[in-house]
């Protein structure tokens, strides 16, 4: 590792710090974590973000705002070569926009753009919350971190043994609920399948990888891929979704491909993300674990309190689920959902741009 010039070494650069020092370029710090492998970079801070707020702009209302005006920062940070086709990303904003009882809230980045909810990442975010001095009282043996999400108010609950936060985390949802079930969608290459649609935060379409000649264990990531894909196309062209209080939240994010075992059972079901521009989820996925639940109550095949566990088919991570209890949200029955999973810190970083670099807001490639 680089250290520091300490200006006693010889020839003509002594006294010099070492690049970069462009006294123009833009400096981005950031946290890094993991949950269950999925990467959740996070900008504790955006001046700009903050001062959008400060003038009273919802969290969705900002989310345009910072898609319109400060994106570069979301392109810098997520693409290559700071990030790669896999990165995902959270502005933490405080002040304004996390009142409301609220600790933080938090915008979300991947490499296509803004989510409405993130699972993964708000179990990351609870842990940073407390290490970072965010929540003023943490309480012990665990505290609960108040979120505002694009989606509504998420909340983390996180061990707290008085110095550090731990493991594992968890997170109650907003109100969740089966969209649709057992929709006939014609799909392109793979003819008529039958899918399910559910709100975990955001739209998730749902599918046995098998209905795709298809195993979400054993084939090709990159044909499973490519078959979710083409499902969230489809679905998109024959299906449209609502929400029940903004229409900017009735987007349908991605396909989750499944081993098919949505029936109770102690032994794990397996599934794989593909979410956004063909972007693969290496964890279980919160949201869709959140709409899955869902989808698995409205269908009678899970009850209330009854854990479910989901393992990713891109790294064998698991993450835990249940439907705490029932709620209406607008016409539809919805239920709580409790997700818990692992949450680690990977480092720290500081990234520069430098106003003269032609790539300096990055280049995606897939």
């Amino acid at each position: 590792m680089a250290e520091q010039g300490s200006g006693d070494s010889g020839g003509d650069g002594a006294g010099r710090a070492l690049p970069p020092h462009s006294p123009s370029g833009v400096v981005l710090q950031t946290v890094e974590m993991h949950t269950g492998g999925e990467p959740l970079r996070i900008i504790p801070r955006l001046e700009a973000a903050e001062q959008a707020a400060a003038a009273g702009l919802s969290l969705l209302s900002l989310r345009r705002e910072v898609a319109a005006r400060q994106d570069h920062v979301r392109r810098a940070l997520m693409h290559e070569p700071r990030g790669h086709a896999g990165m995902y990303g959270a502005v933490v904003v405080r002040g304004a926009a996390a009142a409301e009882g609220a600790h933080l809230a938090a915008l979300f980045l991947h490499c296509a753009g803004y989510s409405a909810m993130c699972g993964h990442a708000v179990m990351a975010l609870g842990r940073f919350a407390l290490d970072y001095g965010l929540v003023p009282a943490p309480t012990r043996p665990e505290t609960a971190v108040l979120l505002r999400c694009p989606c509504g108010p998420v909340t983390a609950f996180v061990p707290w043994d008085g110095r550090r936060s731990g493991n594992p985390v968890r997170f109650h949802s907003v109100p969740a609920f089966a969209a649709a079930t057992d929709l006939a969608i014609d799909v392109p290459g793979h003819g008529k399948v039958m899918v399910d649609i559910g709100y975990g935060g955001t739209f998730y379409a749902f599918l046995s990888a098998e209905q795709l000649g298809l195993d979400v264990c054993s084939s090709k990531t990159r044909d499973l891929v490519s078959a979710a894909s083409a499902v969230t196309e489809a679905v998109k062209k024959q299906f449209k979704l609502h929400h029940p209080e903004s229409e900017d939240l009735a987007f349908l994010y991605g396909t989750i491909l499944t081993d098919g075992k949505d029936a109770f059972s102690e032994e794990p079901t397996t599934n794989i993300c593909v979410f956004a521009d063909e972007q693969v989820d290496r964890s279980p996925t919160g949201s869709g674990v959140t709409a899955r639940i869902a989808l698995q109550y409205h269908k009678g095949l899970i009850q209330l309190g009854q854990t479910r566990t989901f393992r990713s088919s891109t790294t064998g991570s698991l993450f835990t689920g249940k439907a705490e209890k029932e709620t209406k949200f607008g016409n539809y029955n919805a239920v709580i959902v409790e997700v818990s999973g692992e949450a680690f810190y990977t480092g720290t970083a500081t990234f520069t741009v430098e106003e003269e670099d032609p790539l300096k807001h990055g280049f995606f490639f897939k």
